[in-house]
């Protein structure tokens, strides 16, 4: 893995200060009030640049593991305040973080390699997360902040919702929920002049229709689920909630270390065979995790935590996610597409791990050091099989920024 240089990543505190002070700077131009609070009472904000009806909702912090979103929207809030053609006839808002409670959780703003990045890891278990609790959870149980969010979507009506996401190794990839005709090629110029690989074959979208390169379209709600054991659907998440009113969301995803293995479009030569190998891989490695937890359990005082719940939601998903790779594989498959499964199905049982052994140092339980190795060892073998190399923070936020802003130009032509 390549070194990286001293970076940060603001915290939520942060942005809201960040925010606060360009809206005294630009009071005409800017506001920023409270929308909302969170389960444990944090303060959920949301900054407006401009006075047009027609608008842009940008969402950071969605998952606390994903920290380039924070940056990103400083970045485009200064430009729509500085530069006036941005909200000439469009107004932006900003939600400056989505799930201050789990960015509260996730303690890594400065990573240098992907061990400190797991040393410091949590991503809520998926019923707790505010774009994804509506797809697994009945209306009366929302959390507070999927109730924020959809109010700020209700009274903004906006023909454009952005969500910054972001992943830990890999490449950039976009989903929207319907088509942006134009976006494919800005996206992929930015990607190229920025050395950012494009995810041609990204499993958080397959099956799903491209419109170009690394650009995928949501299907219809008569297409069947990909994988048919995940139980959330991107179809009853948030992003669907601006079809109400006629709009879209982009989700524009970013990665903090890059691996050129992830934009092959070649056809894999034994597509079924591979996808069976990463799916025993995965029980595999679930199953050392799990081991762990079944003898840590009963030493452990409070069992129901967010880090635990996370770590076990994680690896209760394993099984049926292992079954669905050693079925039939998609038509077509692509290199990148086992590479990005390949990635998938490590990435879940070292994030389970990850999260377990905070809970285990911070109850100084004797599996701890053992659980450690293991993780330590597995990001590893992560870094050195995808050949990671780090993404310079600014070349992160700068293609992000770009795609929203293309986002936002061409989704305004269609919507017009």
């Amino acid at each position: 893995m390549s070194p990286v240089p001293e970076l940060r990543y603001p915290s939520v505190g942060e942005l809201v200060s960040s925010a606060r002070a360009l809206a005294a700077r630009e009071p005409g131009v800017c506001a920023l009030r409270q929308v909302g609070v969170s389960r444990a009472g944090r303060p959920l904000h949301l900054l407006s640049v401009g006075h047009r009806r027609r608008a842009v909702l940008v969402v950071a912090g969605a998952h606390a593991n994903e920290p380039t979103g924070g940056s990103t929207l400083l970045d485009l809030a200064q430009r729509v305040v500085y530069q006036r053609e941005l909200r000439a006839d469009t107004s932006w808002h900003f939600l400056l973080c989505a799930d201050p409670d789990g960015a509260s959780l996730h303690v890594t703003p400065a990573p240098r390699s992907l061990l400190d990045y797991h040393l410091g890891f949590y991503r809520p278990a998926q019923p707790e997360q505010p774009e994804w609790s509506p797809s697994v959870l009945p209306p009366d149980r929302l959390p507070p902040e999927t109730r924020a969010l959809t109010g700020v979507i209700d009274e903004l009506r906006p023909y454009l919702q952005v969500t910054l996401h972001g992943t830990d190794l890999g490449g950039s990839w976009v989903q929207l929920t319907r088509d942006v005709p134009g976006l494919a090629e800005p996206f992929a110029k930015s990607a190229a002049e920025l050395h950012i690989p494009v995810e041609t074959g990204a499993s958080d979208a397959a099956g799903w229709p491209a419109s170009g390169p690394g650009v995928h379209v949501m299907p219809g709600p008569d297409s069947g689920a990909a994988y048919p054991s995940m139980p959330d659907d991107a179809r009853h998440s948030t992003w669907y909630r601006v079809h109400r009113y006629g709009g879209l969301t982009a989700v524009v995803e970013v990665p903090m270390w890059a691996s050129d293995l992830v934009d092959d479009p070649a056809p894999h030569p034994a597509p079924a065979a591979a996808l069976r190998r990463l799916a025993r891989r995965l029980l595999r490695d679930a199953l050392e995790v799990e081991r762990v937890l079944a003898e840590a359990l009963p030493r452990l005082d409070d069992t129901d935590v967010p880090l635990l719940r996370a770590a076990r939601w994680a690896l209760e998903v394993v099984p049926g996610l292992a079954a669905d790779w050693a079925g039939t594989p998609p038509a077509d498959t692509t290199m990148a597409y086992v590479g990005s499964v390949d990635a998938f199905g490590r990435r879940l049982p070292l994030r389970a791990a990850s999260m377990l052994l905070r809970v285990l140092q911070e109850a100084d339980d004797r599996a701890a050091p053992r659980l450690k190795q293991l993780v330590a060892a597995w990001c590893d073998a992560f870094a050195e099989r995808f050949r990671a190399r780090w993404v310079p923070l600014e070349h992160q936020v700068e293609h992000q920024s770009r795609t929203v802003l293309a986002a936002a130009l061409h989704a305004r032509e269609r919507a017009a």
